[in-house]
């Protein structure tokens, strides 16, 4: 069994290292969780290892918002301090406070 740890948490905002995206986290895989069709659409120089943790980010690029996931490798936090746009983030977080989203709950 692999133990694997999270670097980053919930509501945290981070950049990837090689594409112009930055996002919030919203969700981590403790290791890689999703397709092998997903995988190997990635270029095999550049594939990630599985056996890190991985992460489901509300994700926005000067085009576009998404959910990306990316593996902790290619993750960093984000510097600019600033606030991330994605229009889904008020159903999951608060409002951004000293750099990140606090979690936000709907009680029914």
């Amino acid at each position: 069994m692999i133990a694997s740890q999270a670097k980053y948490h919930l509501g945290q905002v981070l950049r990837h290292r090689k594409h112009a995206f930055r996002g919030v986290v919203f969700d981590v895989d403790a290791m890689f969780a999703n397709t092998d069709e997903w995988y190997d659409a990635i270029p095999e120089d550049s594939r990630p290892a599985k056996d890190q943790p991985f992460y489901h980010l509300l994700a926005e690029n000067d085009q576009s918002y998404y959910i990306a996931y990316v593996s902790e490798g290619n993750l960093t936090p984000d510097e600019t301090g600033e606030p991330v746009d994605h229009p889904d983030l008020a159903e999951m977080f608060g409002d951004f406070d000293e750099g990140r989203y606090p979690l936000h709950f709907n009680m029914n």
